[in-house]
């Protein structure tokens, strides 16, 4: 398997985008166009922790997920497939419990995680996803990984403890925020598993969908009070809108896409490039500090990752 961690030895994109792949999609030839394409999602999910960082700047914390997530919600609304699918029966259920720790609770954490983190090491942590996934997925399942994906898990925690040694020397606030993004990863990791099934039967979109009407409702009651302290400025403005219209939206659209004309395995290897521009972003645009040993656990995280999700 390429990809973001997996279940059945697939991606968690290979099963969960809305457009199936024809057969010789991932083995043909890709033009620059194609390649821009392919880029295009793990990109804008690799500013996401920039924007949250910018967004804090006018923003509380309280606010930015809420926003977040009701721009994306009628970003999303206007593409036909993601309205159209009526779900039904017991999945309704599980749209309620993915409302909940795939979207309101895990992107809650970061915008406070990033008061005491920078985004640069937020989006590092990120990389190792697909270690919570393939580690929840073994644990369901109840059967232990293949070699492959053991040496995986074991570097991608390697890579984390690297990647976190230099932050976790800054202080205590500093490890609140860490523990904040080992949460939400947890978070992520039981609730991609979750997901797969209902993607599957729905597409990626319309399940996206209705789980952030589930998000926006469970979260916009604690912005309310933290709206007084909403400080407009152009920076933290566009910051939001980008985070919402862009990563929160478009970015899914863009995945389920690309699983259709390149092919959902080759669509799925651009999420490795989330912690990559994070990192970039973070130490370039942002001027955070960056030290080497959390660029040399980002990588390793990387190689464990990717042996993680292997076949």
């Amino acid at each position: 398997m390429r990809g973001w961690g997996g279940v059945e030895g697939r991606s968690l994109t290979e099963v969960t985008t809305t457009a199936a792949p024809t057969p010789s999609a991932d083995s043909t030839s890709m033009s620059s166009a194609d390649w821009a394409r392919w880029a295009l999602p793990g990109v804008v999910w690799g500013t996401s922790f920039f924007f949250i960082a910018e967004a804090l700047e006018g923003f509380p914390a309280a606010v930015i997920t809420p926003l977040r997530v009701g721009l994306g919600f009628l970003t999303l609304g206007l593409v036909p497939a993601a309205r159209r699918t009526r779900i039904v029966g017991a999945d309704r259920w599980r749209i309620l419990l993915l409302g909940t720790i795939w979207m309101a609770i895990p992107l809650s954490l970061f915008p406070f995680a990033e008061q005491h983190v920078s985004s640069s090491v937020t989006g590092m942590l990120n990389g190792a996803t697909p270690i919570f996934v393939t580690t929840v997925a073994a644990a369901m399942a109840r059967q232990l990984p293949h070699r492959t994906r053991l040496l995986g898990l074991a570097l991608g925690v390697a890579g984390v403890v690297l990647i976190a040694l230099p932050t976790a020397d800054e202080g205590g606030n500093s490890l609140g925020g860490i523990a904040m993004i080992f949460a939400a990863l947890v978070f992520y990791g039981f609730a991609l598993n979750v997901a797969v099934p209902l993607q599957q039967r729905y597409g990626s979109l319309p399940v996206l969908w209705r789980t952030q009407a589930v998000a926006l409702v469970l979260t916009a009651p604690f912005a309310v009070p933290e709206l007084g302290d909403v400080h407009l400025a152009w920076k933290p403005v566009l910051a939001m809108v980008g985070l919402g219209v862009l990563g929160t939206a478009l970015a899914y659209v863009a995945m389920a896409d690309n699983a259709g004309r390149l092919g959902s395995s080759r669509a799925s290897a651009s999420v490795y490039l989330i912690p990559v521009v994070s990192l970039l972003l973070g130490a370039l645009v942002r001027n955070e500090a960056v030290a080497v040993l959390s660029v040399v656990g980002c990588a390793v995280t990387l190689v464990g990752a990717w042996l993680a999700g292997r076949r």
